[in-house]
């Protein structure tokens, strides 16, 4: 494995490439070359090769990458053969949604925690079965629970605060939901999914009806990472 810094840009076409392979995996597709798979699934083939070798050598000369195999070794790579713990903070529509989601790789993604700060709320359960809890006790069910990833879905106005008790309380990853800029200290990761800005992309893309119909995940995942001052590819930043 290379020693420099991996871009988000590649970690997140990592998890594109697994989930392309589990497809193939659920269709008994055993081998399949750089080629076919950016084919298949409207990739980039040398960009796959690239972002591959920053971790090793997977790929056999004459077969290509054996399916099973390169998805053992991306779940690795993406800290996905462990379980997470998760804790919702804020059981609005938003938190419930989250909390009552079946699609969640239960695997390796656990919401274990939901917890609020309005007493009507606190001790009823969710239809998952999740009871919700005060949110003044969020220190101690992160430490009860070992919850490693905390989602933000509160107003803007309390996120900010949100994300401070979650790191005082030794939480690192924090997935945002909150219209709001957050600061995270150093060694904390925050990612933001802003609804709004989704939606305001839709809207640029539909005033202008000659813009390209690919899927955004997919053209910014296939793409290049960003180019240095020199007009270089720069694959890590």
């Amino acid at each position: 494995m290379k020693t420099e810094k991996i871009s988000e840009l590649t970690t997140n076409r990592l998890s594109v490439y697994l989930r392309c392979l589990n497809e193939l995996a659920a269709a008994r597709v055993e081998t399949i070359s750089s080629q076919s798979l950016a084919e298949q699934f409207n990739l980039n083939s040398a960009q796959i090769r690239r972002d591959l070798a920053y971790f090793g050598e997977f790929g056999v000369r004459g077969v290509g990458y054996y399916v099973n195999d390169l998805r053992k070794h991306l779940r690795v790579i993406l800290g996905l053969d462990r379980v997470h713990k998760v804790v919702i903070i804020g059981a609005g529509n938003l938190g419930m949604a989250l909390a009552n989601y079946q699609g969640f790789n239960q695997d390796t993604f656990h919401i274990a925690a939901l917890v609020d700060s309005d007493s009507e709320k606190i001790g009823k359960t969710t239809r998952s079965g999740i009871v919700i809890e005060d949110s003044r006790e969020l220190a101690t069910v992160i430490s009860r629970e070992a919850i490693d990833i905390a989602v933000i879905a509160l107003p803007a106005a309390a996120a900010e605060q949100a994300l401070e008790e979650v790191t005082v309380a030794g939480v690192k990853a924090v997935l945002n939901f909150a219209p709001a800029h957050l600061h995270p200290k150093p060694g904390v990761k925050v990612k933001n999914v802003d609804l709004a800005i989704s939606l305001e992309s839709l809207s640029y893309f539909l005033a202008r009806p000659t813009a390209q119909g690919l899927s955004d995940d997919y053209r910014d995942f296939t793409r290049t990472d960003e180019t240095s001052g020199n007009g270089q590819s720069k694959l890590a930043s």
